[in-house]
């Protein structure tokens, strides 16, 4: 069972209206979007991948009833309303693109990176909006029910001003294998996470500073591969990200650990918690507040996690967005500021000093 404490943890499900086309069969389609859709009850109607085979082992395990050859296919189906892509970035802007060029598809759910530089994705915010089509990116994490949570208590106020904030994680990614033909890896692929996640709660920071060095487990060749991001927020609020995508040797018999840590600290009290992604557990809350909890530890739970069930709100937001007319929650031009974020950071990497969002134009 779970206790929520009169926090809502995870988003209600307001629309189940659209048929859904999804392009991608690998892994964050099959195992995270589709898993969640089923359990949202969403109509997804065809799929399309790389790999026709691929597309059609995952269509028969989620019962979508069609498979085409191609994701140029999928766009021109007439049934498909919206299009939810999960591609690697330097081919996700062609796809957008053809989907926006035609008439029957009502939104697009893009990928995150949306675009391998900042002005393409100031490009594709701008054709979505001459177009008329609703573009949005998935940034999950906001949907992460611990996120959720600490977001509801920060509106609240129950943690007075907000002093610091950490996000910490110790953990592995899978690299996808597109990541190597590409100069940039943990910043614009991993903490975008962690970036986007700090500007949702607290909003566009005013600069930031980040450091980086390679990581021993990852053999391309990359740059960024352990990554150290403080930021400044207004309201003088600091923040740091760290990703230790190194997190120690992994060997037989070797005894580590993984795990992705948070805490926000404030005048009126202190919030933690957990993201279960590296375990596959559900993430978790903990916090004391001088004004609601008379300084004891209060600990909402739930069952959902993450991975899947984020991707629940992700689809759920964009079909409400189609639905009613109003800017979706993970807005394209939102995510914007986001990528000039990131660009920041790779600024801050190159140039050795902490770079004002101020100097990233958002504007082409």
């Amino acid at each position: 069972m779970t206790d929520s404490k009169g926090f809502i943890p995870d988003p209600p499900v307001r629309v189940r209206d659209y048929k859904i086309g999804c392009i991608g069969a690998g892994m964050i389609m099959a195992e995270c979007h589709l898993a969640a859709y089923k359990q949202a009850g969403f109509p997804v109607v065809a799929i399309a991948s790389l790999t026709q085979s691929k597309a059609k082992a995952v269509a028969e395990r989620w019962n979508i009833p069609t498979t085409h050859a191609t994701a140029e296919e999928l766009i021109a189906d007439k049934q498909v309303e919206i299009i939810d892509i999960a591609f690697p970035p330097d081919q996700q802007p062609d796809l957008i693109r053809k989907a926006l060029a035609a008439p029957h598809i009502k939104a697009i759910l893009a990928q995150k990176p949306l675009a391998l530089s900042l002005d393409e994705a100031r490009k594709l915010r701008d054709e979505a909006a001459q177009a008329g089509k609703i573009l949005s990116v998935n940034q999950n994490m906001r949907y992460d029910q611990s996120m959720r949570v600490l977001k509801q208590i920060l509106d609240k106020g129950e943690l007075g001003d907000v002093v610091i904030a950490t996000i910490e994680m110790r953990a592995i990614p899978h690299w996808q294998s597109f990541l190597e033909n590409y100069d940039r890896l943990t910043l614009a692929n991993m903490s975008v996470h962690h970036l986007d996640v700090l500007r949702f709660l607290f909003g566009d920071p005013e600069e930031i500073f980040t450091v980086s060095r390679t990581d021993p487990r990852t053999a391309f060749e990359h740059k960024d591969g352990i990554t150290v991001s403080t930021l400044k927020f207004p309201g003088n609020v600091l923040a740091v990200s760290m990703e230790d995508v190194w997190s120690g040797p992994r060997e037989e018999g070797f005894d580590s650990d993984i795990y992705i840590k948070w805490r926000v600290e404030g005048t009126a009290g202190v919030a933690q918690g957990t993201i279960g992604w590296p375990d596959g557990s559900p993430s978790t809350l903990t916090y004391a507040s001088k004004k609601t909890t008379g300084g004891k530890w209060v600990t909402p739970t739930w069952e959902t996690m993450w991975f899947p069930h984020a991707f629940i709100g992700v689809m759920e937001q964009l079909q409400y967005a189609v639905k009613t007319g109003e800017v979706p929650a993970l807005s394209v031009a939102d995510n914007v500021k986001t990528m000039a974020l990131v660009e920041a950071g790779y600024r801050s990497m190159d140039s050795g000093r902490a770079v004002k969002l101020s100097e990233i134009s958002i504007n082409s």
